[in-house]
């Protein structure tokens, strides 16, 4: 992963950082100092120190002789989210779509050819898929990939499919490009994404898109559920409507949020507000 920076102010040694905290996953939560080597493709000594200096910051700790991340890293990701006031506004929104519907739902954000859980308010449910803040998912695989796909671009959309996915699953084999492109022109049309076990069997969702004050769209909130036991026919009929209504409160008090006048003081020696 080292070596691919080109610009006169890129610095290596964080970029190498990045890769040893992105290194680990689902698949790989803990790992021994050999392992993060081979997986980031740094030598040895360079990841030696690089873990020993995340341990240091409190982003990864030891035991047994492996390596895990800490919840601290979560910082790095809620604080994208915190930054955009997006997490604040969805909150209440997707608390009670939870409660008037009985299923999980959660948003997501398009990284590469990925997307990227930004948020979730989940309920207990055997499910095949574990979903945490953070997760990675091929974005033609799921709803809400679909609708971010969907508001790109034809060009940019060719760049983005055209990126290896780094979620850790194996490669897509789907429907053909093709296929895929005329059905995100009717997600683009309709509104609304399905995404019926293409992720993993008995996994169904339905997703809409988020929009910030412009009407572009920033994010995709889904409603998920199990196959066995909610239809295609009940999810579209039933919560696809509340789903609507939730992301359009989201966006629309989105808005509202990131247009407020405000202007941030910091505090002087004395303890006064100073500009």
């Amino acid at each position: 992963m080292a070596g691919r920076g080109e610009g006169p102010d890129f610095v290596e040694a964080l970029a190498r950082g990045l890769d040893v905290l992105a290194s680990f996953d689902g698949e790989h939560p803990a790992m021994t100092l050999s392992e993060v080597a081979a997986r980031t493709g740094l030598a040895r000594p360079t990841a030696r120190r690089l873990l020993l200096t995340l341990e240091e910051l409190g982003y990864v700790r030891s035991s047994a002789g492996a390596f895990s991340p800490t919840p601290r890293v979560l910082a790095l990701g809620t604080a994208y989210v915190s930054s955009l006031g997006l997490w604040d506004v969805a909150r209440p929104h997707m608390e009670a779509l939870v409660a008037r519907t009985g299923e999980s739902t959660s948003m997501a954000q398009l990284d590469g050819s990925d997307i990227v859980y930004v948020a979730r308010v989940s309920v207990p449910k055997l499910i095949a898929l574990r979903v945490d803040v953070g997760t990675r998912f091929p974005a033609p695989q799921t709803s809400q990939g679909k609708v971010l796909l969907a508001a790109l671009p034809d060009d940019r959309l060719e760049a983005v499919l055209g990126e290896p996915s780094r979620s850790g699953l194996p490669p897509y084999i789907g429907r053909p490009l093709p296929a895929l492109r005329e059905e995100l022109v009717q997600v683009r049309a309709r509104g609304w994404a399905l995404a019926d076990s293409e992720l993993a069997p008995g996994v169904r969702s339905v997703a809409v898109p988020v929009r910030d004050g412009t009407g572009s769209v920033r994010a995709a909130m889904n409603v998920t559920v199990h196959a066995a036991e909610t239809s295609v026919e009940r999810l579209l009929q039933d919560h696809l409507p509340l789903l609507l209504r939730t992301a359009g409160d989201v966006s629309a008090e989105w808005a509202l949020w990131r247009s407020r006048p405000h202007v941030e003081l910091e505090r002087g020696a004395g303890g006064t507000a100073s500009a």
